[in-house]
């Protein structure tokens, strides 16, 4: 049995207040709910509040959808956005990459060994490259290739495939093709990138030959939200690495692959357990 089999987790975001804390525990335990985790953060700055509670219905607790119909009424009067799942339940992921495939080798390959929680529906590209690869995996590979003149059918296309297929997110693994705006926000927190550099600097194309110009001595990943405005959504995880005058971009442009790797794989599986929660322009993560 899943070890999170018969147990749920409850999100909330709300105006910071006296009493959230007991409100929220206080109901739980009414309701015959065990609490196994809970983290909470009250940002000064915004005034607002984020939680992540994780409970087990207790026996002789009422049904879920009775607790979350109580529920109902404490999150009114607090003003909050709330989400409750089940734990075990994995989102459904749609995949987007062009002609780079390390971020997507890795993402199927923890997919296929259980490393992160999540049901992969499909993978859209624009190239045929990676079709060997994805299929190897018995997953669907969409073809779309796309040019100037066809971008707005190409993209409504898959926009399409993101809402008949109840995609819960999008993960753009080196999909190396800028979102419209309207794209953006129909995938408004639930499209996650990774940016081959240490966001804020380096945005754009070709970063790391940017960041070899400028003779940096760390270079960086950083997987972030997608907005509008390009690289510069509510950042998830970033990692760095330490480099010298010793090394060619062609070496840069290695270690960032490792490192885009493992930061990209870091902010899925937070972001499938619930544990990313938008703070404006940036973000809370309960790891």
């Amino acid at each position: 049995m899943s070890p999170t089999a018969g147990k749920y987790v409850l999100t909330i975001t709300c105006p910071d207040a006296t009493g959230l804390v007991a409100a929220v525990s206080g109901f739980l335990r009414e309701q015959n709910c065990f609490i196994d985790q809970s983290f909470q953060f009250g940002d000064p700055t915004t005034n607002r509040f984020f939680m992540r509670a994780v409970f087990t219905p207790g026996e002789g607790a009422p049904p879920i959808a009775i607790i979350e119909q109580r529920f109902a009424a404490i999150a009114t009067k607090f003003a909050m956005e709330w989400h409750s799942v089940p734990a075990d339940r994995k989102p459904r992921v749609l995949i987007a990459v062009s002609r780079f495939g390390h971020c997507l080798n890795d993402l199927l390959h923890r997919w296929e060994t259980g490393q992160i929680p999540i049901d992969i529906v499909g993978v859209i590209s624009n190239h045929d490259d990676m079709r060997r690869l994805v299929e190897w995996h018995n997953l669907p590979y969409h073809y779309l290739p796309v040019n100037a003149s066809t971008k707005t059918t190409q993209e409504s296309t898959w926009l399409r495939m993101v809402d008949d297929l109840k995609v819960d997110f999008v993960v753009l693994a080196r999909y190396m093709q800028i979102l419209s705006a309207e794209a953006c926000q129909h995938l408004s927190g639930r499209c996650i990138n990774i940016h081959h550099s240490f966001l804020p600097s380096f945005k754009g194309a070709k970063p790391y030959q940017q960041a070899y110009e400028r003779g940096v001595k760390i270079i960086g990943a950083t997987a972030h939200f997608v907005t509008s405005t390009l690289d510069e959504g509510p950042i998830i995880e970033q990692a760095v690495e330490r480099v010298d005058h010793m090394h060619s971009p062609a070496d840069l442009v290695a270690i960032g692959r490792d490192l885009e790797t493992v930061v990209l794989a870091r902010a899925v599986r937070w972001h499938a357990e619930r544990r990313v929660l938008l703070n404006g322009s940036k973000t809370v993560v309960f790891r």
